[in-house]
């Protein structure tokens, strides 16, 4: 099998790192929801070699990830667990902070619901969430790109989409976060920062 790749990972990881260095300074250990291709993870734990990176997606994506991690010489990242956000229960470690990127538009508005109600199993008090993906301010796309994005999205499965960030903010208030960073990206994304109360 040959190692996945994502040119869009490449891309962001060193804009989302400027971000995580920061707010994961006094944090000791990620749970990543989603790793897709195992890109960030590889690329996120051997920059931050002080916390413990937790790996987790759907079981296609666990060769993937598994490859990257193969290839990584430090102790603090660990193999995915099998992580479904609609299941009941999370079979992943307590953590202080939870990472995941461009999930949000993918998943059906029902599984970012979900994600937003399951969270709780998995996080310390005070823990922090961040969110990097594409999303929408007032109803209104932030580009022209984002909404071609949002057309072709829609046109591979009627349920992604990107998601107001109106809506995703009052679910994570609803599950006890308060929204404590709303960072610019490149390419027209946004890096979003939770604190759990």
């Amino acid at each position: 099998m040959i190692k996945p790749f994502s040119q869009a990972c490449e891309n962001n990881c060193d804009p989302i790192l400027s971000v995580l260095t920061r707010i994961f300074a006094d944090r000791n250990s990620v749970l990543e929801i989603g790793s897709g291709t195992g890109q960030h993870a590889v690329y996120f734990a051997a920059s931050l070699a002080h916390l413990q990176w937790y790996t987790s997606d759907l079981a296609g994506n666990h060769a993937g990830i598994n490859l990257w991690i193969d290839d990584y010489r430090g102790d603090n990242l660990h193999r995915p667990c099998l992580l479904d956000v609609n299941a009941a229960q999370w079979p992943a470690p307590a953590v202080d902070a939870v990472f995941t990127a461009n999930t949000f538009h993918i998943m059906s508005w029902q599984s970012v619901q979900a994600f937003f109600a399951g969270i709780d199993q998995v996080l310390a008090p005070a823990a922090l969430l961040a969110v990097y993906g594409p999303f929408n301010y007032g109803g209104a796309y932030t580009s022209d790109s984002n909404a071609r994005f949002d057309s072709w999205l829609k046109a591979q499965t009627a349920h992604q989409g990107i998601r107001d960030f109106e809506k995703v903010d009052a679910l994570a208030r609803s599950a006890g976060f308060s929204l404590l960073e709303d960072n610019a990206m490149p390419a027209n994304n946004r890096l979003l920062v939770w604190r759990r109360q």
